[in-house]
This record gives C-alpha cells, sequence and structure tokens, in this order.
C-alpha cells in the first residue's frame, strides 16, 4: 500500500469526522481511539495471538455488533472504562471522549476502517479471479463459480464493477 493511498484513506476518515462537526484538531484524537482499538483486535488474532488486557466488552467486535444510539452509548461507555484502566491502556484512554454527534456518522468510520480488513481477506482472492479473467478463453467473461458468493460488500462492488466493464 502506497504512502499517497495511506494518506488518502485517513482523509476519508478525516472527512466522516468534518461531517459531523468534529474540528479539524480533533480528528487526530478521535481517530487514533477507533485505530488503536482496530490494531489491537488484528494482534490478538492470527499469526500474531498477542494477549492484550482489553476487556472483551470493550474491544474492536463490540463496536461492530452495534448500530445507532445503542453504538453511540457503548462508545462513550469504551472510552470512560478503558480511561480507567490500569497501566498503558488507561493512560491511552484517560479523559477521553466521543466528539461525533451522531451515532450514523461513528457507524460510518467504525464500517469504513473495517471495510478495509474484510477486502484485504479476498485480496488473494481477487487476484486469482483477475489472473483466471485474463487467461479466460470464450465470451470474455468468467464462468459461474462459488469462489464469487462468498465475498463482502465493498468486494462484490468490485465484481458488479469489473465484470460490467468486459
Amino acid at each position: 500500500m502506497s504512502t499517497n493511498h495511506i494518506i488518502s484513506k485517513v482523509w476519508s476518515f478525516c472527512n466522516t469526522l468534518r461531517d459531523d462537526g468534529v474540528s479539524y484538531g480533533d480528528y487526530l484524537e478521535q481517530l487514533t481511539y477507533l485505530l488503536f482499538l482496530k490494531m489491537a483486535d488484528e494482534y490478538a488474532k492470527p499469526p500474531y495471538n498477542r494477549k492484550l488486557n482489553i476487556p472483551t466488552a470493550y474491544n474492536w467486535q463490540s463496536l461492530t455488533a452495534l448500530k445507532g444510539a445503542e453504538l453511540e452509548a457503548h462508545y462513550n461507555m469504551l472510552l470512560r472504562e478503558l480511561g480507567q484502566q490500569r497501566g498503558i491502556l488507561g493512560q491511552i484512554f484517560t479523559k477521553s471522549q466521543n466528539k461525533t454527534q451522531d451515532p450514523a456518522k461513528l457507524y460510518k468510520l467504525i464500517d469504513m476502517i473495517d471495510a478495509r480488513e474484510k477486502c484485504r481477506r479476498h485480496q488473494k482472492r481477487r487476484r486469482t479471479i483477475l489472473y483466471a479473467k485474463s487467461t479466460h478463453k470464450g465470451n470474455g467473461r468468467m464462468c459461474a463459480s462459488s469462489t464469487q458468493e462468498n465475498h463482502c460488500r465493498p468486494c462484490m462492488r468490485y465484481w458488479r464493477f469489473f465484470f460490467s466493464s468486459v
């Protein structure tokens, strides 16, 4: 992933915060909390399998499972509870507060951060399909395949775009 792509992605996160009235100075703080939780979630899974001290009730997965007012209330409680933890975790989240006013924008931001991971799981499968597409003889379209049926929504958009342009 190039530096320009990363910068573009971060600015798309910031645009979501700006649309919710979060000031320029608060972008970094708000994104840091969410990205920290996302990274902790990734490090807790294979191949890293690190033991992290984030309570299960307040981890990344607890955020992705909720929407609306429930998400906003849970996120506010998460920030408060993690700020009271001992050690480095408590220091990171000390006096943290949610600056987003609209639960839908908070959900969108969490979904944008989470969508990157969902699509990364399918990169290898997409590369295989692109190779098969480029070497396919016949009408120029991929044959029906069970691999196409198991993609997340962003990947399905990619499928529709790619195969409609053939």
